[in-house]
């Protein structure tokens, strides 16, 4: 028949909206009382204008345009909506999707897609008849058409198969000029890009665009930036510690910007900083039955993946896991350096046949190291292979191998033989890399590490400090493109590149000098989208990627580090924890055999000091600091974890705390005294301190001066509480009582004195805070010492303070600090250090928290003895016959208590039999139950091995 080789299709011509200002005018069909339109578009773009037209014969007229992904329609008059309908959703995904919009008479409707759910439709209070121009994505910029003033611009993007009236648009005679108009139009080519591939959104961003651009939403990966590339996590513990953080769970990410995401470990963090990552099977686990042929085989899973964990122990300055290995009858090796019958395999999948405590390749335990295995012939405990539990027990620390992955057991199935492990958590400590650090001393000096080349984005980030005006920090080059980060001016640091369309800069500007000889903080990044720079916590400064530029960076040659290749404005000073992307570079390896480098920056208290507080000091370390808190009433990394430390006084008691030796005066006695003493000369004070008594009159706190000026806070014969200023030799005390209720009513007491000059602020109990004027002055000048309890030199006091005096305190102190002075603290736990004297009988106590009357029966049942000091020579022959008495009876005690203990020993080793006995026959109930009977028979086995060494003695 009649047949054409050849498949005749209408032939489509796409149009391309470039701009905003883009747009495209149609004629429409005038006379006729229905409009009808359909088109095909496609955009990344989630709003712009699609179609606009006035209404003929009437005012007013129709919006189509894109909103938020959603094709809508309004019909408008002035001054009034008519109607506002919505089709569609996610119509901005580069994809093709048509629309078709129809109006006869009062009735409108449009479909998406020719999709019956994806329409609307809507009945509106006026007819519409076609005829005028129809603009499709825009219109023109010249004359006033109304409908067009839109908020939300033009179309981008591409439209075909445009239909006005059931009548295909000829394209190819727009483009001739032929039929309408047009302006800013690609015809007969869709040029929409596709920006999100490929994704340069990196560790999983989600990839938008837009028809100029993409966009990374980073929201949930762990990381920030144009690109999602750089972390918002810190690398370690330690570097969390150093932001002043204390001990929790704290995501960290081990190789900052690199590929391995984040993980959560928890942050021990004390003098030193301990990484704790947990594993799925901490328990301790029985194992019976178990041989060669049908092994007991046991995986174990962390909290994060082996090359997250690897990255981790790298960083770390050392690591361990402690493995415990019980055994009845169960060895580890059938004989000295013979096959092993049991085995744990770590990160590198190689077997290890060497056990807690002990060295790789030595085919031993502990005790086989030291020599203090139960049978000298062998290397192990359990390798003795006795009929009683015995265990080999210590902390695995090769770093290479850990963490334990996998543990085999072989030799569990003999008649009464059987094992429990229990492997703890991997721990690691410090972080080498967060203090590896170099000191530049010449110009011309400088570390060479190899380069960025090839690279997609690129970061840098290291703390600095110096006292130079300029300086390069690191300079990397390429035959055209370079990156270098420079200390242009002492406020003024410079991050400018050329990624082969020019050089461009970031700079970043502080309000106060970089060149303090403190510690900054430099990152910067360079992305395909952007370069920004960010120092300290100063805001971030940006810069959009140039057009046009290359998308990897293209440097060949080496990365110089503390100067540049020409030895040009190199820096002199410290840098420290240099990364890029990712990677720690080891700065004081390379420093050691370079010239004019030294390994290593001293000084990080002058940077960080600030983070010990409540008195503690700074205290240099090679790598970092610690904070010293013996002198503060508080404890942990900063001083900062409050410490109840509470004491019994008993009658006498003196704990005297010396600022100033009184011969250091006399020895420079040419000196003015008030010059001398001007470091110890006051005009402020924060006392704050809580007691238990029920004696009158007390003396509670007194301190003295150099000048018989002194402050002395007493409980007066009613029980009032009263303080005592006197800051002028020749006029009488200031003198301020608190008559709220009597406060030696053996309950305890809290009480902070606050001075600021000739203010006098008290609060006691946590009531509200009362207000006093002192009249003898401001300055307290020359402090000499501070008293708790008895004063024992001569002291020129007043009356009441001398009567409160004559039986100084007897009951309980605690928590008593001035300024950064912690007295209790210093006597008890650094009496050997701390300028401090101790006479009489003083014991630490937990009196300062107990009830009043748990506290009574506690100081009841104290044996009081002196601490630290020397026992006062004056006390009484009686006192001494009591004490001898006293030991007696304490003796007599002791014995008791001892065959008591022995009684009590023998009755739990008899139930534990017996229950171990019932428990064999009955079986274990649950895993719980299981790891319950056998903790109770290793606990019952070490009881009675102690008891047997103990009868030997």
């Amino acid at each position: 028949g009649n047949i054409s080789f050849s498949c005749l299709e209408p032939q489509v011509v796409p149009v391309t909206f470039l701009s905003s200002s883009s747009y495209l005018a149609l004629p429409g069909t005038s006379g006729q009382d229905e409009v009808f339109i359909s088109f095909q578009f496609r955009t990344w773009n989630k709003e712009g204008l699609l179609l606009t037209s006035k209404l003929h014969q009437a005012s007013g007229g129709f919006l189509l345009y894109l909103s938020d992904g959603k094709v809508k329609i309004s019909l408008h008059k002035p001054g009034k909506a008519l109607s506002d309908i919505t089709a569609g959703a996610g119509l901005n995904n580069g994809q093709w999707h048509s629309v078709s919009f129809s109006a006869k008479r009062n009735h409108i409707s449009i479909i998406v897609d020719n999709d019956v759910t994806s329409s609307a439709h809507a009945s509106i209070p006026l007819q519409i008849y076609s005829g005028d121009p129809f603009y499709f994505g825009g219109c023109p910029s010249s004359g006033n058409i109304s409908e067009c003033n839109t908020s939300f611009g033009g179309f981008q993007g591409c439209m075909r198969l445009i239909s006005i009236g059931n009548k295909a648009v000829d394209m190819i005679s727009v483009q001739q000029n032929v039929f309408g108009n047009f302006s800013d139009l690609q015809i007969d080519l869709c040029g929409i890009i596709d920006r999100c591939l490929p994704n340069y959104c990196e560790h999983g961003g989600e990839c938008s665009q837009s028809w100029n651009s993409f966009y990374c939403n980073c929201a949930n990966t762990g990381y920030k930036g144009a690109t999602c590339h750089y972390p918002i996590y810190e690398q370690s513990c330690e570097a969390y510690k150093h932001r002043g953080n204390t001990s929790g769970f704290y995501n960290i990410d081990s190789d900052g910007s690199g590929p391995l995401g984040p993980f959560l470990v928890y942050c021990n963090m004390t003098d030193m900083t301990w990484t704790i990552i947990q594993h799925n099977n901490t328990n301790l686990t029985r194992v019976k039955s178990a041989n060669r042929e049908n092994p007991h085989t046991v995986f174990f899973k962390y909290s994060a993946s082996l090359d997250q964990l690897q990255a981790t122990i790298n960083h770390a300055e050392h690591c361990e896991q402690e493995l415990a290995y019980h055994c009845k009858k169960s060895r580890l090796l059938d004989k000295p350096d013979g096959m092993p019958l049991s085995w744990w395999i770590g990160r590198t999948n190689e077997t290890q046949t060497y056990w807690g405590g002990s060295l790789p390749a030595v085919q031993k335990c502990a005790c086989g190291l030291e020599g203090s295995c139960i049978d000298s012939q062998h290397y192990c405990n359990c390798d003795a292979d006795r009929d009683e539990w015995t265990n080999d027990t210590g902390f695995l620390s090769y770093k290479e191998h850990l963490p334990v992955t996998e543990i085999v057991i072989t030799d569990t199935n003999r008649p009464n033989s059987e094992a429990a492990y229990k492997l703890g958590p991997l721990l690691c400590r410090g972080d080498r890399t967060f203090w590896n650090s170099a000191s530049f001393n010449t110009e011309t000096s400088y570390l060479h590490f190899p380069t960025f080349h090839g690279e997609l984005s690129a970061d840098v980030s290291f703390f600095f400090k110096t006292t130079a005006s300029s300086g390069v920090f690191l300079e990397n080059l390429g035959i055209q493109d370079f990156i270098r980060i420079e200390l242009y001016s002492p406020s003024e640091v410079i991050f400018s590149f050329d990624v082969g369309n020019g050089p461009s800069e970031v700079t970043v500007h502080s309000l106060t000098s970089l060149n303090d000889n403190q510690w900054h903080y430099v990152k910067a990044e360079r992305n395909i989208k952007e370069a920004s720079l960010q120092v300290d916590q100063l805001p971030q400064s940006s810069h959009s990627a140039p057009p046009d530029g290359h998308i990897r960076l293209q440097l060949n040659s080496q990365l110089f580090v503390g100067g540049t290749a020409s030895r040009q404005k190199g820096f002199l000073g410290c840098i420290r924890s240099l990364q890029l992307n990712g990677m720690a570079l080891d700065l004081e390896e390379r420093a050691k055999i370079t010239p004019g480098v030294e390994p290593g920056c001293p000084g990080h208290c002058s940077s960080y000091g600030n983070l010990c507080h409540n008195g503690g000091k700074c205290r240099e370390k090679y790598s970092g600091f610690s904070c010293d808190c013996t002198f503060s009433a508080y404890a942990g990394p900063f001083c900062k974890k409050g410490k109840h430390i509470s004491a019994y006084f008993g009658t006498g008691t003196s704990v005297t705390y010396n600022f100033q030796e009184y011969y250091t005066l006399a020895k420079n006695s040419s000196s003015h005294a008030s010059s001398f003493y001007a470091d110890m000369t006051l005009n402020r004070e924060a006392i704050t301190f809580a007691f238990r008594t029920t004696r009158t009159p007390s003396l509670l706190l007194y301190v003295s001066s150099f000048y018989k000026e002194y402050l002395s806070v007493i409980l007066t014969r009613n029980g009032d509480l009263q303080i005592r200023y006197k800051l002028d030799g020749h006029q009488n005390p200031d003198v301020f009582g608190i008559n709220i209720k009597s406060m030696a009513d053996g309950q305890l007491q809290h009480v902070k004195i606050n001075r600021e000059e000739e203010m006098l602020f008290v609060e006691v109990n946590q009531n509200e805070r009362m207000k006093f004027i002192l009249s003898s002055g401001t300055e307290f000048n020359a402090i000499k010492s501070l008293t708790l309890g008895k004063i024992l030199e001569n002291s020129d006091i007043d009356e009441e303070t001398m009567k409160a005096n004559s039986q100084g305190f007897i009951g309980c102190l605690s928590s008593v600090q001035f300024n950064h002075i912690a007295p209790l603290k210093a006597a008890l736990h650094h009496s050997s250090s701390a300028p401090v004297v101790v006479k009489g009988r003083f014991t630490e106590s937990n009196c300062g928290t107990l009830t009043g009357a748990d506290s009574t029966s506690s100081e009841t049942t104290h044996s009081f003895a002196d601490h630290s000091g020397p026992i006062d020579e004056g006390e009484p022959l009686a006192n001494a016959i009591r004490s001898d008495s006293a030991i007696i009876g304490g003796v007599i005690a002791v014995v008791i208590f001892i065959l008591l203990c022995i009684t009590a020993i023998a009755i739990r080793i008899y139930k534990q039999k017996s229950i171990y006995s019932k428990n064999e026959t009955k079986g274990s109930e649950n895993e719980d139950s299981a790891e319950s009977a056998l903790k109770s028979e290793l606990s019952m086995q070490n009881t009675a091995n102690e008891n047997q060494k103990e009868y030997f003695f």
